[in-house]
């Protein structure tokens, strides 16, 4: 019998998420990032997020839907207004991001619907500055997809925090970005030892096979 706790095991009914890391509209709009003033739509970073990320992760999000697999966003944005409750890397990075801005939410092609979970962080690790491990382990989950931006800052550390908080992690890598073809591959070396590196076709292929809970 092969090992249930295999990092590429079948996703189970009730027992899976996805995360998407940081895909609001400030990060993935051309033009918008006030810490990237340079990249226009020709950069090869929105050019990737625009012919296969976003499409990559609208997939994964309608297949995850429709199996009733649970969904959740995470976005850089403080508490605040002022954002004095930012980590001290975010301050002295200058990425702030106060409550209530405009472009802080996910974008339109990936916004949230009702009931839906949005947590806001200010570091670049989504577990280090909110409860998502508090609120997975509530929702029963093991199977955790990761997809986001980007590849080598903020989709890695949620990839590494889930693994040794002993979540299985399936890493989609068609559906993340960073800002160079090497920056994406070398991340994904890097930390393949702490997920499943798959792609769309076949994450969305085991959505789809999820069989329901029986009663």
């Amino acid at each position: 019998m092969k090992n249930p706790d295999r990092r590429e095991a079948h996703y189970k009914a009730g027992e899976t998420a996805v995360l998407f890391v940081d895909m609001q509209k400030m990060f993935c709009i051309p033009g918008l990032d006030p810490a990237h003033p340079e990249m226009n739509s020709e950069h090869y970073y929105f050019k990737r997020l625009k012919a296969m990320v976003i499409p990559n992760q609208v997939r994964i999000l309608a297949a995850a839907r429709a199996k009733g697999v649970q969904v959740m966003h995470t976005i850089i944005e403080s508490l605040t207004e002022d954002c004095r409750d930012a980590s001290l890397d975010h301050k002295l990075s200058d990425l702030l991001v106060p409550k209530g801005h405009p472009l802080a939410p996910p974008i339109d092609e990936l916004a949230p619907i009702s009931n839906e979970i949005v947590l806001p962080k200010t570091s670049s690790g989504v577990f280090n500055s909110t409860n998502i491990d508090y609120v997975l382990r509530n929702l029963g989950i093991r199977y955790l997809i990761v997809a986001g931006v980007v590849t080598d800052q903020c989709v890695d550390m949620a990839v590494r925090d889930a693994a040794d908080r002993g979540y299985l992690v399936s890493m989609p890598g068609d559906a993340s970005a960073t800002y160079t073809q090497e920056r994406h591959d070398t991340a994904l070396n890097a930390y393949k030892g702490y997920c499943w590196i798959t792609d769309t076709d076949t994450v969305v292929s085991r959505i789809n096979a999820i069989e329901s809970k029986t009663a």
